[in-house]
Order: structure tokens, then sequence, then C-alpha cells
């Protein structure tokens, strides 16, 4: 049989990656697969650089059009990332029809109702196991694997950079700007690392995520994004003495009355799985009232863990070429007339507990004060410490810093007690929060 013929746009790292693999293990994928995968188009502004990674054995060209114009090919690989451009040329790829796999999860996350309309329509396909967690196969997981389950609740760790970053925060004692030098001295940071450090990379995976696991469309726009870039020493070390660790989670939940969707720096108990890991790893918990749950680990970027999962999208695709496009999987696992409008809930709805932190005046009655403002909200402490802070005081006073763990509690009611305890005249600087998680 006819090896199935694929157009490659954009050969960076993972383009390079791809081509790679799928060369090296050509054998045993055609083995999987039922017929040959070849790359042969390759477009980059790049050519010079495209051509060493190819050779003879790819035609390079500058326009990624010609690729789409190409009868011969079947599938298009987009691997150049970002919204504008990425998007006019997997739609006009779709329109050609053509199959599409890409790792381009800002696409997706923002315009992917939009291009999952358009390859329903023209009867092709959009794969995308490579756009979350990159080598871990997540996706899949989520559509195929765990089909069967109820899915509850989905918490990861999605985002390399700010995990390689807090891990060394609370190795090395490091703050937040040293531990960022660090990670852009080794490659694990852009030289603008914003999408990472401020969430957005983390909150485009959890969207896409999310649309999979409650069967509803998917809505960046609706989830809360944190970073990670006003995180404290401080915090990391008292968090520790508490038996915690801070991860920056992608966090889902279904709830009764909508979906909690949202990205922050969060505490997480020491024992679990999921806080140990370090560096530029991720992971993924899902909770499913079937299966319970299960953790995906693994490298969730770089060359060939990426490729991995875009080879692996090429055989899947290159399996259900010929297939009706009624049999096939849908795009986000539930039929696409299925989709349910159920809604994103803002944060201030959110149920979850909490890490606080006040620097106070070390004086009677305040801790009594403070209490006093969360009980009279019906908010309960689940733990409490008291530490020397030596930044000095106030008319004399020395200071202090109340760290408090709370039950879990609604968002909103949270938000009036730091409000009311930011107002008192013995709290001395901006009350640090942060949202805590069990995951049990």
């Amino acid at each position: 049989m006819k090896a199935i013929q694929v157009g490659l746009l954009g050969i960076g790292t993972v383009g390079s990656g791809t081509f790679n693999v799928l060369r090296r293990n050509q054998e045993e994928i055609r083995r999987r697969a039922g017929r040959g995968i070849e790359i042969t188009m390759v477009a980059d502004l790049d050519t010079a650089r495209a051509r060493a990674v190819v050779g003879d054995s790819a035609r390079v060209v500058a326009d990624a059009r010609e690729v789409i114009a190409n009868p011969e090919i079947d599938i298009v690989i987009e691997l150049i990332g970002g919204y504008g451009i990425a998007k006019a040329l997997v739609m006009e790829a779709i329109a050609a029809g053509k199959h599409v796999v890409t790792a381009n999860k800002a696409l997706l996350a923002v315009h992917g109702t939009e291009i999952f309309a358009a390859a329903r329509e023209k009867g092709v396909m959009v794969a995308f196991e490579g756009a979350v967690a990159g080598g871990i196969p997540i996706i899949k997981a989520l559509r195929e694997g765990l089909t069967a389950n109820h899915i509850e609740w989905i918490a990861g760790i999605i985002n390399g950079t700010t995990n390689f970053i807090l891990s060394e925060m609370r190795a090395k004692g490091l703050d937040f700007g040293a531990a960022l030098k660090e990670a852009q001295a080794l490659g694990y940071a852009e030289a603008d690392p914003s999408f990472d450090i401020e969430g957005v990379d983390a909150a485009h995976k959890a969207t896409i995520m999310s649309a999979i696991a409650f069967g509803i469309p998917v809505q960046f726009d609706k989830a809360h994004v944190e970073g990670i870039t006003t995180l404290q020493a401080a915090d990391i070390t008292y968090a520790e003495q508490l038996g915690y660790r801070i991860k920056l989670l992608g966090i889902t939940k279904r709830r009764d009355d909508g979906i909690e969707l949202r990205v922050h720096p969060t505490l997480v108990p020491a024992k679990r799985l999921i806080a140990n890991v370090e560096g530029a790893m991720n992971a993924v918990l899902v909770q499913a009232d079937a299966v319970g749950t299960t953790l995906y680990y693994g490298k969730g970027a770089g060359a060939e863990p990426t490729a991995s999962a875009v080879v692996a999208d090429l055989v899947d695709i290159t399996r259900l070429h010929t297939a009706d496009p009624n049999h096939r999987v849908p795009h986000l696992a539930f039929q696409p007339d299925e989709l349910a409008p159920t809604p994103i809930l803002p944060i201030d709805k959110v149920v979850t507990a909490f890490y606080l932190r006040l620097q106070v005046a070390d004086k009677a009655g305040v801790l009594a004060r403070i209490t006093g403002i969360l009980a009279a909200l019906g908010i309960s402490i689940d733990a409490l410490l008291q530490r020397p802070n030596d930044s000095g005081g106030t008319e004399g006073a020395t200071q202090t810093d109340v760290i408090i763990l709370t039950h879990d509690t609604v968002e909103g009611e949270m938000n009036k007690a730091i409000a009311q305890m930011q107002a008192l005249p013995t709290v001395l600087a901006p009350i640090v929060r942060i949202r805590k998680e069990e995951l049990n």
C-alpha cells in the first residue's frame, strides 16, 4: 500500500524531533499503522535550516500554502505556534480536505470550537496529543482510556518551566528572580518567559483537558489564571513546615452548578505523588468514579517527547484515514451535538481551602481579631503557625508572621475576610493568599 504523504509546517525544535523520530522508527511505525508514513514536504521560512534537517528526503519550500495546495499531501502537521498565521493555515488545510496534526495548545484553547466544527464539516480529523503535557498521552487517556468513567476532577503540573523554578526555590531557598535566571541559563525558560510564569501556557492546556473531560466547548476566556511571579521564598518554607509543597496547578472540577477551571499556585500535601514531581517534569492527576485516581507522569516538553505525541497522532490518522467519519473518536471525546452548555464558574464561586500569611504587630488581641473575622464568615481554621518576623516594628512593637490554613470555603467569602483583616491597623503588609488542595 502506498505510504501516506505528510506535509510539515515549521521545522524548529519539535518539527526536527518529529522528522527524526519518524525516520528512525519508520519500520516499527509502519508495522503499527498498516502502511508507511512519509514527510514528503516541509515548509519553513528558514529553508537552509530545513534542508539541513531533511536533506534530500523531502521537498523544502518557504511558503506553507504550497504544502496545503499539494493534492498528494494527506496530512498537514502544524508546528508554527501562536494564534495568527497558524490558525489561517489550519483552517485552509481543513478546507482543502487535509487531516491536521498540531501541538498548538494556544490555538486550540482559543479557537478549538471553530476548528473542530470546520473539521467535522469536511470529514477530516484534527489530532492534538502533543498540545498537552508533551510526551504524556493524556489526551488519549481522557478521550479513550477513561471513556467509561464519570470524571470528577483533573489537577496537573502542565508547565515544566514553572515547575523547575518552584523546585529550585524549594530546594535551594532561592527567590523567584534568581530561580528564573537559573531556568533561563539552563534553557528551561525563554528569554521572554511571560506565557509560562504568568500561567497562560498551563491555562491553555487545562482548558483543553476540561473540555474533553466534561464534554463542554473549549472556553479559555473563562479560565481563572494566576502565575508564580509574586510567590515568595518565605511561603514555600512555611508551606514545607506545615507538610505542603507549592506547585502551579491547572485544575478543573465538575460541580453540580458548573465547572471550575483555574490555574494558580497551590499548596499540595507533601505525601502526594504529584507534590514530589520535580524539575521540568509534568504530571496529571485524574479522579474518576470507576477507576479511581490515575496519575500520568513524564516529560512535558522537548523535541522528541513532543514528537512522540505528534507521530502517535499520525499513526492514529493513518489507521482511520479511510474510516467513516462518524465512526472516529470525536475531537472532544463526546459527540459534537452532545457537548453540554455547562457554565464555567467565576473564581469567587470556587470552593477550596486557603493558606494565609499575615504580617502583624505582635500585640495582645491581634490573633483574636483575625480569628474572629474568619469565624464570623463561617471560615474554619485547620492549622495555625506564628513565627517571628525580623523586619522591624511600628512604634517600638515587634512584628510576627501569622500563617493560617483554612478548611474549604467559598472564595467570595474568603475575599470578604481578607478585606476585613487587611483593614485592621495591626496588619502591617498585604496579606498573602494561596489556595490549597488536598487532592485525595
